[in-house]
């Protein structure tokens, strides 16, 4: 089983190129799972859900 490495969305668009606002809006239509948020207030995903979703959407 893959380790999960939880991020925040801005690490997760630095990560992927995804921007903040589609990642916000993959998490609303529960594209992705939800993970809490940070301290700061921030989304927190698990990048290899949002790296698999990117390739899925690139198929």
């Amino acid at each position: 089983m893959d380790e999960q490495i939880i991020v925040d969305t801005a690490a997760a668009h630095a990560a992927t190129g995804v921007a903040p606002g589609t990642l916000r809006v993959w998490l609303y239509r529960r594209h992705l799972t939800h993970h809490g948020r940070d301290t700061a207030g921030r989304d927190l995903v698990d990048l290899a859900e949002v790296q698999a979703r990117v390739v899925a959407k690139a198929a």
